[in-house]
């Protein structure tokens, strides 16, 4: 009688959790070796920005079965490290290791098709040491509007400046550098919530989380973080 599963333990079995995150689309476990060390090659469908905002230097390498995202010196941006991921409703798992405390780890949605925002971006939310930020950049920061009139160094109108402030909210998190944590954000409809370790951190709800079909993910990367595990899930 060892081997049954005792019935108390079925909530613990991951794939009640999947079902009710939704249908797993994509998972990677980074348990493979890259064809060469010399630039990015993460593989199986990953793609960088090495090659035109560090110089194709590389910033991403696959160690120990985990990818370690690190951001050379020469590089004019955080490192983004893409896969793509289309959806209407879902949720992205994931581990992830901050080395320090300065560091951080994005999730920033996209739809590149969409041309109202700068390079596509929708939404993001980031992972800190203390506290995980939830952004509509739809809507806010990154609408051709604000984002061409901040690009231009044009002063932002009184009601530009509070409207950006509806359009992020942040909940406080307490976390450890140097050990792995696992990140859980959903998408529904136009609210976006975010756990880390299994605990809830927060929701928000914004219209730019609504947008009808997010194309892409990016980890977006200003410093260090390593991340393993990654699964996508939709529901529609």
């Amino acid at each position: 009688m060892r081997y049954l599963i005792p019935l108390f333990l079925c909530a613990a079995i991951p794939l009640a959790a999947g079902e009710e995150l939704g249908t797993l689309v994509f998972s990677d476990d980074f348990s493979r070796n890259e064809s060469q060390e010399t630039t990015d090659d993460p593989g199986n469908d990953w793609a960088t920005n090495s090659k035109s905002r560090a110089k194709g230097n590389k910033q991403v390498d696959l160690i120990d079965g985990a990818m370690r995202i690190f951001i050379h010196a020469e590089a004019d941006h955080a490192v983004s490290v893409t896969h793509p991921f289309e959806f209407v409703n879902g949720a992205v798992t994931m581990r992830f290791k901050l080395e320090s405390e300065k560091d951080s780890l994005g999730l920033d949605f996209a739809d590149l098709q969409y041309k109202e925002v700068h390079a596509g971006h929708l939404f993001k939310a980031t992972f800190y040491a203390n506290k995980v930020s939830l952004l509509d950049s739809k809507t806010g920061v990154m609408s051709n509007l604000i984002y061409e009139a901040k690009k231009a160094g044009t002063k932002l109108t009184a009601e530009q400046t509070a409207m950006l402030k509806t359009k992020e909210k942040s909940f406080p998190l307490s976390i450890s550098v140097g050990e792995w944590h696992t990140l859980i954000v959903t998408v529904k409809g136009d609210t976006i919530s975010a756990s880390v370790d299994d605990k809830i951190v927060g929701s928000f709800s914004s219209e730019g989380f609504s947008h009808p079909t997010k194309r892409l993910l990016r980890l977006s990367v200003p410093r260090n973080v390593v991340v393993d595990d990654v699964k996508l899930y939709k529901k529609d």
